[in-house]
């Protein structure tokens, strides 16, 4: 859960493992370390993070939590 969070500039998430991400309540956009546009994820939407995918939160919701749901599972 967040609440106006963002990733420390410089600062990439890097998972050994394969990630699926869902946002249950509120709002956040990642930013990729490649050229891909960053994502929104609303309530109800979801991505998958291939293993090695260097990401990072750009920001969630400042006025509401914002609920995840991470599952990890091997590449």
């Amino acid at each position: 859960m967040s609440r106006g969070h963002q990733t420390p500039d410089g600062d990439w998430y890097d998972q050994e493992e394969n990630e699926w991400v869902m946002v249950i309540q509120g709002q956040t956009e990642l930013a990729f370390d490649d050229a891909r546009p960053p994502v929104q994820l609303k309530a109800g939407q979801s991505i998958f993070l291939p293993a090695h995918c260097r990401h990072r939160v750009n920001w969630t919701s400042p006025d509401e939590d914002t609920i995840w749901l991470a599952i990890f599972f091997p590449a």
